[in-house]
């Protein structure tokens, strides 16, 4: 909260009124009326009066607090996906900036932060200096990398070893790859799974244990997409097709969102210029967004809550995909197709 909103609030729970606070602080109603607008601020001097009259301390009156929780956190990069689907990314890009001079050693924040922007601007196809804020996106994940929380630093540290590899900067990219500790073999949520199994806490437990699943699902498709990356490049072609099937097997068996089944198949077909099958899986990839992925109807993600995704971000995904497909330099089998032409207009409108 701000400071005017805190004078305002702690006079209402003290049942003063305006007129009270002007006398026993000795300046007039206007001023104060001003303060808890936000129009001006109380002299320094009077600080620590106003405090004790309004039974707080300075550090509440001046709304200081060196770091945000993790739920505010979240809750602010909430507000900022809430906030983009009306706004531009510039005002969107400001108003993250500004939270982080706000929190300026929060790290946590600052990685948070870092990551939605990035998602943000993949979105956003037409961005005018779209290079600028590329590197000030890359310099948060420096700061974040600076954080005394390991988690932090490391995450912070794989998200930059993607960026300097895409960079084709292989040298800096191993060097900080190096720097990454081997996975610790001590699965402590594993064993808070099993104490909360034994304490009769069996919806935390199953909490646990489903988001467990999740990440480790979704790190078995990632490692699939890279074998298939690894056997398109080698010209072994039957090989990636049969990890691609394998692929969207895994994304069905676990009960994933749809649009995920169809990522390898489509990356797969991309790469190998396959026209008719490239156009094809597109369309389902695209068609796969409409449709409401709701986790909880599966036996296997219960417990996990998530919040609904809504018709705008969709729409601006759909729009992001097919936009950078057409903006891709290697995308010379596509472009100019009347049926790839419909979808760009389709989903461009």
């Amino acid at each position: 909260m701000k400071i005017n909103e805190i004078i305002k609030e702690r006079r209402i729970a003290k049942n003063f009124t305006q007129e009270q606070i002007a006398e026993y602080l000795g300046v007039t109603t206007p001023a104060v009326n001003k303060w808890e607008k936000g129009n001006s601020y109380p002299d320094i001097t009077l600080l620590p009066a106003l405090a004790r009259l309004l039974d707080t301390d300075l550090n509440t009156l001046l709304s200081f607090s060196n770091d945000l929780s993790e739920k505010e956190i979240t809750i602010f990069i909430n507000d900022l996906a809430e906030y983009q689907n009306k706004h531009n990314f510039e005002k969107v890009y400001e108003i993250a900036i500004n939270k982080i001079k706000e929190f300026p050693s929060c790290y946590l924040l600052i990685l948070n932060t870092a990551s939605f922007l990035d998602g943000a601007l993949m979105m956003n196809s037409k961005i005018n200096n779209r290079e600028h804020y590329e590197n000030n996106i890359e310099k948060l994940y420096h700061r974040a990398m600076k954080s005394p929380d390991l988690r932090i630093q490391n995450h912070a540290k794989s998200i930059l070893i993607s960026k300097l590899i895409n960079q084709n900067k292989y040298d800096c990219a191993q060097e900080l790859l190096n720097s990454l500790p081997e996975k610790d073999m001590i699965d402590k949520k594993d064993i808070q799974a099993k104490l909360y199994i034994k304490v009769g806490k069996l919806d935390d437990a199953a909490k646990i244990e489903e988001e467990k699943l999740m990440s480790l699902t979704t790190e078995i498709n990632q490692t699939l997409l890279t074998l298939m990356e690894i056997a398109i490049n080698d010209n072994r072609m039957e090989d990636a097709e049969y990890i691609a099937d394998v692929s969207q097997k895994v994304s069905n068996i676990f009960d994933l969102w749809e649009y995920t089944s169809y990522m390898a198949k489509f990356q797969l077909y991309y790469s190998s210029k396959n026209k008719m099958k490239c156009l094809k899986i597109l369309l389902q990839l695209l068609k796969s967004l409409d449709k409401k992925w709701n986790i909880n109807t599966s036996p296997l993600y219960r417990h996990i809550k998530t919040k609904e995704i809504d018709s705008a971000f969709v729409a601006k995904m759909q729009k992001a995909i097919i936009t950078s497909i057409a903006d891709d330099r290697k995308n010379d089998f596509l472009n100019k197709d009347p049926e790839f032409d419909a979808l760009l207009k389709k989903y461009n409108d």
